[in-house]
């Protein structure tokens, strides 16, 4: 009787998760879909790095495979050349490939930090008219760049009022305490090293609210196409880290701070300087523009290039579709 009893609730469970008795089961059983994400490793894709450590691309039925570059421009590059689906990129990258009319949709913003400028406290740099005649570190063709043309125009100098000196972001704090230069302006974590390691030897100048770069998700207008419902699934798992993020800041300090190898006591000080926030709004959109405005005035363009049609360029649908409170565009891109 027992046999028979139990061979009854097999049978029962077999059926169940056939779809006969329990849809649950069968959704259960979907083919998960695959996807190949480009990602720079560091705290400006620390959505996507929680959202793979959590397990919360596979909760949205999303079997995504991870590679790890050093820059967005790198990132995009794999997407565009078909070695990955999903790019994490900054603004820089994308007016490139706008202007060459590579066919990109830009479909989400996921954070946004303010470049900085960190100065030689001997070279006695308290306001940014103190930059002139001034040796000043800066990235060529990232947005570093385009902070230091929009740094000049504040402080009311040019190019020629200063001296440029093109370096890697890791290369500008040797050159700093070394006295080659006497500024440098990048981003985070490169300027709180430099204040770690020179003390009150580097002082940070007030620029905020001059020029933030932003970290976006990009995939090919193909794609899109063919695969709606993975750019869907995989924003909804960033909106997800974004609140899991919120709820557990000290949490995902060290899930991203291992992730991308920093140390934590590094991260933590900074930590609030990175804007985690999945969305498509008019701080996004102008950021692009001020970027290609940079690329027409300075000839960093392909030939006969001229402003993009960011409505051809930035795809709302997919994140509307899940929140329209995320999009907040003012007016057609």
């Amino acid at each position: 009787m027992r046999a028979k009893t139990a061979l009854r609730m097999v049978s029962f469970a077999i059926s169940a998760c056939a779809g006969i008795l329990n849809p649950a089961c069968q959704a259960a059983a979907e083919e998960v879909l695959k996807a190949r994400l480009a990602q720079n490793l560091a705290p400006i894709s620390a959505l996507a790095i929680v959202a793979k450590a959590n397990g919360l691309f596979g909760k949205q039925g999303l079997d995504i495979s991870v590679s790890n570059f050093t820059s967005g421009k790198q990132c995009l590059d794999t997407v565009m050349g078909g070695g990955a689906d999903i790019a994490t990129t900054a603004e820089a990258p994308v007016t490139a490939a706008a202007m060459a009319q590579q066919p990109i949709a830009f479909v989400a913003g996921m954070e946004y930090s303010d470049l900085k400028t960190m100065t030689a406290a001997a070279g006695a740099i308290r306001t940014k008219a103190d930059l002139r005649g001034k040796r000043i570190g800066f990235t060529a063709g990232t947005g570093s760049e385009v902070y230091t043309s929009a740094l000049l125009k504040a402080a009311g100098l040019t190019a020629k009022d200063v001296t440029l000196v093109n370096l890697r972001p890791q290369e500008m704090l040797p050159a700093l305490a070394a006295g080659s230069i006497d500024a440098f302006d990048t981003w985070e974590p490169h300027l709180a090293n430099a204040k770690k390691a020179l003390g009150e030897g580097a002082v940070l100048l007030d620029t905020k609210g001059l020029y933030s770069e932003t970290f976006n998700i990009v995939v090919t207008r193909p794609y899109l196409e063919a695969n709606p419902a993975i750019v869907s699934k995989f924003l909804a798992a960033l909106i997800e880290a974004e609140g899991w993020m919120k709820s557990h800041p000290d949490e995902a300090i060290d899930i991203v701070a291992a992730a991308s190898g920093m140390k934590r006591d590094e991260l933590a000080p900074i930590w609030s300087d990175y804007v985690y926030r999945v969305r498509l709004d008019d701080k996004l959109l102008e950021t692009l523009k001020t970027h290609a405005a940079w690329r027409l005035e300075t000839g960093n363009h392909p030939p006969g290039a001229e402003m993009p049609d960011f409505s051809k360029v930035i795809v709302a649908a997919p994140l509307k579709a899940l929140d329209p409170a995320r999009v907040t565009l003012s007016a057609n891109p």
